[in-house]
């Protein structure tokens, strides 16, 4: 049994569109929920026997929230390109994106989601936002500025089931790269699934690299 538990993007089935459906259940968090919001979600799904956890990006978060208070039984923690920016505070890269992704929310809480795009565009997008496109954009924008931050919600080292885990980067991103290594210091397995970027899950060599066979 799986449990699937989407990033920042796509939703629900959507976010894994190579991934199977036999004995797979796939968590679907409601836009603008907080992250205890989003635990209370896995809470409701999780089934009662052990399962693979397969958590991405933003959805790490919640997963090992939810395994900390006793919510999910995993047998197996199958992290992809995990955001736990708790556990690198200090690193420059993830002050970096800290204090880019604070100011841009600064222009979206005062109403102005241009000035928010403007920034975010370029850090999640790799390109500035085209002002033609920003009807198109718009939805895009407020998704992203719903979103909980992933840091601040109290992850420590003690939550990772390190014996249990897998940890899988793209090796394109200091960032992951880093949280990654701070897991993998901790006892998990960390992975490159190369070529990926942030989406492992879609790379061909995926379920061998992480699950062999």
């Amino acid at each position: 049994m799986r449990l699937y538990i989407h990033g920042a993007g796509r939703t629900g089935r959507t976010a894994w569109p190579h991934q199977n459906d036999d004995d797979a259940v796939f968590a679907e968090f409601t836009p603008g929920t907080s992250v205890q919001q989003r635990v209370q979600h896995l809470v409701d799904i999780a089934p009662a026997e052990p399962v693979d956890v397969i958590a991405h990006s933003l959805g790490a978060v919640p997963a090992v929230l939810a395994l900390h208070h006793g919510a999910l039984h995993v047998q197996r923690l199958v992290l992809l390109e995990p955001s736990f920016y708790d556990l690198v505070r200090g690193n420059t890269y993830i002050e970096r994106h800290i204090s880019t992704v604070s100011r841009a929310r600064e222009h979206s809480s005062a109403g102005d989601l241009y000035g928010f795009w403007e920034i975010i565009c370029p850090l999640f997008f790799g390109g500035p936002p085209d002002p033609e496109q920003w009807d198109q954009d718009r939805a895009v924008a407020e998704h992203f500025a719903s979103l909980p931050l992933p840091w601040g919600c109290g992850i420590t080292p003690a939550m990772i089931p390190a014996e249990r885990t897998v940890v899988a980067t793209g090796n394109w991103n200091p960032e992951y790269e880093a949280i990654a290594a701070v897991l993998s210091a901790l006892g998990a397995r960390h992975i490159h699934v190369t070529g990926s970027a942030h989406r492992p899950q879609d790379h061909e060599h995926f379920e061998r690299s992480v699950f062999g066979g």
